[in-house]
């Protein structure tokens, strides 16, 4: 015998797993559709990782074209054009106003809230959901799902059990697990027989085999190209900022970077520190510095061309006394100076741990949901969303416009299958 909800709790129709941003969106198209919809959270508000992106102030999407979007997402691009499709940023920038939350949009394209605040897309998308009379239930966890030969059937709760004609995922996937990403969508999907693919970290700092990143710990690099490649192929190459930390590397390039980083294979990366001059324009310039300096110590001149802290460790990189003088640097060691300075190899030993990663990478695997509903191929309806799903992409607010598109086309496409086995 299941424990049923207590009487002031409405049935539904659809019931949506998880109150971030994907579950929000789909239980508001699904209820524009005519459905009855509940949506359980196990936090105490709705949203909570929504509040920490963008440092609190939300980089809700990228205002750029579907191609563009697509160029972004490192796995599984194709599988989002539908989503995309009823749901573009423009789409979604509109959505948010037409509930009062105002976005402008900066540099990269990225969009935010006019006030940077993270809470007023989450109470724009609460006001929606009041609107159309979805049922929120708040510190509500999730125990499992009851399978009949119709599919889904009910919903296993701490509270009791909730009856339903179709069920949509939205539980996120395991990194800040603070947020509630504990991985439950993980096991409700296993536990149906469906395959998901290994979770590991994305979009965060990486680990080097190096030590010498790590005294230089806080400094950032700004306008430098960072290549990454693995078994002798190009996997990434970008111009931007990073950071050294006591762990390795971290900052904007880095953080990318890590989304491209192979399953098997060693992977090195290479650093450009001057990736405006080409390498004879570099010893050229090296050339000269050094018949200026004289008798004044090589650091002098690598200071010149690097921050201060970083020209002493690149000294002693390049196996160059820093103290020596100037006028006794032979071209063999000119030479290497100039290599490395154009690429300077660090190599990859792990990242850190996916507790800290911004975003999942792996999860339920796409080849097991439809893309034109997100219904799970095996059980139509069951339905999936956001981060729960091996989809991930760079920085920029890609991620959460997938948390929402996915989400709108989920709910809108489980709402269509309760209509039509209806009449």
């Amino acid at each position: 015998m299941h424990t049923a909800f207590t009487p002031n709790v409405k049935t539904s129709d659809i019931v949506v797993i998880g109150g971030g941003a994907a579950g929000m969106m789909a239980a508001l198209f699904a209820a524009q559709e005519g459905a009855r919809v509940t949506l359980l959270e196990k936090n105490e508000k709705l949203g909570k990782k929504i509040y920490i992106t963008g440092k609190g102030r939300c980089n809700v999407t990228n205002q750029c074209d579907v191609d563009t979007f697509l160029q972004n997402v490192p796995r599984n691009p194709r599988f989002l054009y539908s989503a995309l499709r009823l749901m573009n940023p423009d789409d979604l920038l509109s959505l948010l106003e037409s509930y009062g939350c105002e976005t402008k949009v900066e540099r990269g394209r990225r969009a935010f809230p006019v006030s940077d605040k993270a809470s007023d897309v989450t109470r724009a998308l609460e006001k929606a959901l009041r609107q159309m009379n979805v049922q929120v239930l708040l510190n509500t966890e999730v125990k499992g799902l009851v399978q009949d030969e119709n599919g889904i059937c009910a919903v296993e709760t701490n509270k009791g059990s909730m009856p339903c004609k179709a069920v949509i995922v939205c539980t996120g996937g395991v990194s800040y697990p603070s947020t509630g990403s504990t991985g439950d969508g993980y096991l409700f999907a296993e536990k149906m027989g469906l395959k998901v693919t290994d979770r590991k970290p994305s979009l965060v700092g990486i680990l080097t085999k190096e030590t010498w990143p790590m005294q230089l710990q806080g400094l950032t690099l700004k306008n430098v190209c960072l290549t990454g490649t693995c078994c002798g192929k190009i996997i990434y190459s970008e111009l931007g900022e990073m950071l050294f930390t006591h762990f390795g590397v971290s900052g904007p390039l880095v953080i990318e970077l890590s989304s491209h980083l192979p399953d098997k294979g060693e992977t090195v990366f290479f650093l450009d520190l001057k990736p405006g001059l080409t390498m004879e324009q570099l010893d050229q310039r090296l050339q000269r510095e050094i018949k200026a300096a004289g008798k004044k110590q090589v650091s002098s001149i690598l200071q010149t061309l690097l921050p201060q802290r970083m020209a002493v460790v690149f000294a002693d990189i390049c196996k160059i006394d820093s103290t020596r003088v100037c006028s006794q640097l032979t071209g063999k060691e000119r030479t290497l100076m100039v290599q490395l300075l154009k690429k300077l190899p660090l190599t990859v030993k792990g990242t850190r741990p996916i507790a800290e990663a911004i975003v999942t990478r792996g999860g339920m695997d796409v080849k097991e949901i439809a893309p034109g509903t997100m219904a799970a191929k095996k059980m139509p309806n069951l339905f999936f969303a956001g981060e729960v799903m091996d989809v991930d992409a760079h920085t920029g607010g890609y991620n959460l416009q997938i948390a929402f598109s996915t989400g709108a086309l989920a709910g809108k496409s489980a709402a269509k299958l309760i209509k039509d086995r209806n009449e």
